[in-house]
């Protein structure tokens, strides 16, 4: 018997004025086996999260049925089983934590099952090993990084033992080993207990590593089947939203070349079958980035900061960080979770002040004064890591406008600012109109985005400003920003954990480590450099590691540039 079953499943959620909107979740018929392993897919807004929710009643369907190991999730004496079965990670870990102790909210799901006190020790301990937190289990949640949140949620649902583990966009906010870390847990989950995985993602290389796949579009499933059957459908994918793994996207376009080329799902399986090709590169180009300027338009000298200056704790956040930001230029800050990247950049426009050190905004102390602090937030703009953080307004157009307005705009100057900004990002009129909280992540993401350009800083601050997004919106973000660079010359400064997001807008990067400064340089210079990078915890673009894997030195980030090169190099080979 299946552990997950779905009948004709229908929900819809209602607009705010109470009128029905088109199904989140349209007729879905869905059998899960015990042990499986599978991947949902689909653009933002497709019913995922819905379908999610669904599997252990948070939400009911409104016709249709949910069985949850066996157990109906509309029967109100059964949903404590059905919550016992399946285990759901939200996709912002803020909705799921509850305790003031890291320990104490990994408890609270075993506590409220009633597992004896021994039993709750054992689980939690095991389940905060899993994930990396061991260490920090005496800490109060709201200290720790966005990431370590994601993997406190999914401690707190490992504890419960569920034979189920739904999981809504888990490694949004972790670093590339933070990522592996979950994705290997996942995979010993279900080897050696048996528990069935069922992974909403965006990530495309982790759907490669499930043993089954289904594609959402438009509250429907569309796709269902194997990774390899999936991926080799690259036409339909790409209508619904969706892209290829990398090292699947470059295999296919080998196939140009060699027909009986193999569709490849990781980086490992393209090395190795290029392995067995005969070429020859002559060229190694280089990523083509723009020169630019070397005038500084702010300088840190020397900062430091500790959030726990007067506990126990006494750990720095950032230490004695020195870097030049230069006019015009895309800065990524990378570094793995906790390394401090989003203490650093509230430094940069005075939202913390250092315990030490100084920022400097052309030349002059953003924290010489209250004055001075006013100014560097009008000119640097910081769009933060979850979106709803500053989203408040009754509608996204007024929201959009409490910048300009703070800035003594007013009339016809601030409608034209607001137009703008909005145009800018991709948010329709008929959008402006509706609540923040009535839309979908990604819009959330596009409306704090243009709040922050609407006010034209001269530095742009950027927190993980991709995370959650579908490939679609990932591609329109990276259109959106580089369009804006040229359009304003606006400096820009990028924190990310996807590489290739990083290799695509960045012109140089500054790599943190615990709270310190490790790497500074230009995107092949720091490229070149993986083993550093993986002994940090992070890892190259995945085009990268196939020409790492082989032993050439090519800077190269995309399947296209990668195709480009091997193209000759097998022209002249064969």
């Amino acid at each position: 018997m299946p552990i997950i079953q779905i009948q004709n499943a229908v929900y819809r959620y209602s607009s705010a004025d109470g009128k029905q909107l088109p199904p989140a979740v349209d007729g879905v018929s869905l059998c899960v086996e015990e042990g499986e392993f599978l991947a949902v897919l689909g653009a933002n807004g497709c019913g995922k999260s819905t379908l999610a929710k669904l599997m252990n009643g948070i939400l009911l369907p409104q016709s249709g049925q949910v069985l949850a190991a066996g157990f109906s999730t509309a029967d109100d004496d059964a949903l404590n089983d059905v919550r016992r079965n399946v285990g759901l990670v939200f996709q912002n870990p803020d909705n799921q934590i509850v305790s003031t102790i890291v320990e104490e909210d990994c408890a609270f799901g075993p506590e409220n099952l009633g597992v004896p006190p021994h039993e709750i020790r054992s689980r939690v301990d095991w389940a905060l090993r899993t994930v990396g937190l061991y260490e920090h289990r005496l800490r109060e949640p709201h200290r720790l990084s966005g990431g370590q949140k994601q993997r406190l949620a999914i401690a707190g649902v490992l504890a419960m033992r569920p034979r189920v583990l739904v999981l809504d966009e888990p490694t949004a906010m972790l670093d590339p080993q933070g990522r592996r870390e979950v994705m290997a847990t996942l995979r010993q989950l279900r080897d050696e207990y048996g528990m069935t995985i069922i992974m909403v993602t965006h990530y495309m290389n982790e759907a490669a590593q499930a043993t089954r796949v289904l594609v959402m579009e438009q509250g429907k499933i569309v796709l269902d089947g194997s990774p390899r059957e999936i991926f080799s459908q690259r036409e339909r994918l790409e209508q619904a939203g969706l892209s290829l793994p990398q090292s699947a996207e470059l295999s296919l376009l080998l196939r140009e070349k060699i027909p009986d080329f193999p569709l490849c799902l990781s980086p490992e399986d393209c090395a190795d079958a290029l392995s067995g090709v005969p070429f020859d590169i002559s060229e190694k180009p280089g990523s083509a980035k723009p020169a630019g300027t070397t005038e500084p338009i702010m300088e840190c000298r020397g900062l430091s900061h500790s959030y726990t200056q007067n506990s126990k704790e006494g750990v720095a956040a950032i230490s004695g960080i020195d870097f030049e930001l230069l006019k015009g230029e895309c800065l990524g800050l990378i570094g793995h979770t906790g390394s401090g990247k989003s203490t650093l950049i509230q430094h940069l426009n005075a939202l913390l002040q250092p315990t030490q050190g100084l920022v400097l905004l052309e030349g002059k102390d953003i924290n010489e004064s209250k004055k001075s602090r006013r100014a560097a937030r009008f000119a640097v703009g910081l769009c933060f890591q979850y979106p709803e953080n500053q989203l408040f307004a009754e509608t996204v157009r007024d929201d959009i406008a409490f910048g300009p307005q703070n800035q003594g705009l007013t009339g016809k100057e601030l409608e034209k600012r607001v137009e703008l900004a909005a145009e800018r990002v991709g948010l329709s009129s008929a959008l402006l109109a509706k609540s923040p909280f009535e839309l979908s992540g990604g819009e959330k993401r596009r409306a704090a985005l243009a709040g922050v350009m609407a006010m034209e800083p001269r530095i742009l601050v950027l927190d993980e400003p991709a995370a959650g997004l579908d490939p679609k919106g990932k591609l329109q973000l990276r259109q959106t920003l580089s369009r804006y660079r040229e359009e304003t010359g606006c400096t820009v400064v990028l924190v990310s954990h996807a590489m290739e997001e990083i290799a695509a807008l960045c012109d140089r990067v500054l790599v943190l480590c615990g709270g310190e400064r490790v790497l500074l340089g230009g995107i092949d210079e720091v490229f070149a450099r993986g083993g550093e990078l993986e002994a940090l915890g992070l890892e190259l673009p995945e085009i990268t590691r196939i020409f790492t894997l082989l032993k050439l030195q090519a800077a190269v980030y995309t399947p296209q540039a990668a195709f480009s090169l091997l193209k000759g190099g097998l022209g002249n080979a064969l």
